[in-house]
């Protein structure tokens, strides 16, 4: 009995010792990051020298050179804008927004050997006129794109309705850029993921393809400048998790508002310069979460409902330029958080009173 006990005891031992040993490897394993790939630092610094800076390359207050501290010694995990797995050590997030990249950029670009690229951010930059290089097609792990503010121009490629697993593309104020071969209609068809999708100020000149509203996890659609033309369909105000709609300055684009259900999520509204008309429903009162809406500068008409006065969030609200008739309802009074208002109102007499104005400030969307 006694030989057995101590047997037992023994191989306890060794269980508790092979255990304490799992858990010490797992604890130094965790706490010990991997270094950068040699292949992914050397297609960084290429990039680097494939540009120069320039101070007037972006135009953020808080824009500063990143890419000045990347040193060829030092582990590239570590530098300014770049974000690695801590499983692989691959460069998953590239982050140069704002830092005065000025230069052209094609497919022979080294940042397209990036290929574990999830997340890549080149907004406000000035890229000298480029066009979005076929090679972006090599980063298909991507979910977030932005090129905001970039200086690119032509045609975007289709590569980039390649992309599949985006989630976010922003493509906002590239004046010089299109979207018409492919269209915005081949965009929808390809990018089913996306939540996030801004391309103000791209030259789309097409109407707005109804499958848009089959986009059923966008939050952000902002399409304002685009010259779009015909009937906006007025499913996509029912979309369950959009939060943004920014549909501004496109002249040949006409709808009218919907009945709103209860507990829509729409936090702005942004129709102005639009050839929206109609009258706006009472239940716009139902938008709970608006904290901005303009439909300045369109062809709305009747009197202004007064359950405009239940959108306590309201910051921003815009109803000037249009052809309302009647009083301003008192209701108005009850927008506590209310900063600026712009309404002009038609009266009976048929002259246009500016009820209240203060300019509005620049605006992304």
């Amino acid at each position: 009995m006694g030989l057995s006990s101590c047997f037992f005891s023994f191989i306890r031992l060794l269980l508790w010792l092979s255990l304490f040993h799992l858990t010490l490897l797992a604890h130094f394993t965790s706490s010990v990051k991997p270094l950068c790939h040699d292949d992914e630092r050397s297609s960084l610094l290429q990039f680097k020298e494939s540009l120069i800076i320039n101070k007037f390359a972006s135009i953020e207050p808080s824009a500063y050179p990143k890419v000045v501290s990347w040193k060829a010694d030092k582990d590239c995990c570590s530098w300014d804008g770049v974000t690695c797995s801590e499983i692989t050590g691959h460069l998953i997030e590239l982050d140069l927004t704002s830092s005065y990249l000025y230069g052209s950029i094609n497919s022979s670009s080294s940042l397209f050997h990036l290929v574990h690229l999830e997340w890549l951010s080149l907004s406000d930059n000035d890229f000298n006129g480029s066009k979005i290089p076929s090679a972006i097609k090599n980063l298909s792990r991507l979910s977030y794109l932005s090129l905001y503010n970039s200086s690119f121009s032509g045609q975007i490629p289709w590569e980039v309705l390649e992309l599949s697993n985006l989630e976010t593309l922003d493509l906002t104020f590239n004046f010089n850029l299109k979207l018409q071969k492919p269209g915005l209609r081949s965009l929808v068809e390809k990018l089913t993921y996306l939540k996030v999708l801004a391309l103000g100020h791209v030259n789309i000149s097409s109407p707005i393809p109804d499958i848009l509203a089959n986009l059923s996890s966008l939050t952000t659609l902002s399409l304002k400048g685009c010259q779009l033309q015909g009937k906006f369909p007025t499913k996509i105000f029912q979309l369950p998790n959009l939060r943004v709609l920014s549909m501004r300055f496109n002249a040949g684009l006409n709808g009218s508002l919907p009945e709103f259900e209860n507990n829509t999520p729409l936090e702005e509204l942004r129709l102005g310069s639009t050839g929206f008309s109609g009258e706006i429903p009472y239940s716009i009162g139902n938008l709970n979460s608006l904290q901005i809406l303009d439909l300045s500068n369109c062809s709305f008409f009747g009197s202004i409902p007064p359950s405009l006065g239940n959108l306590t969030k309201i910051r921003l609200l815009y109803l000037n330029q249009n052809g309302f008739s009647g009083e301003l309802p008192t209701a108005i009074g009850n927008l506590s958080s209310l900063e600026e208002l712009e309404l002009s109102a038609l009266r009976h007499d048929d002259e246009r009173s500016s009820v209240f104005a203060v300019q509005p400030k620049p605006s992304y969307r």
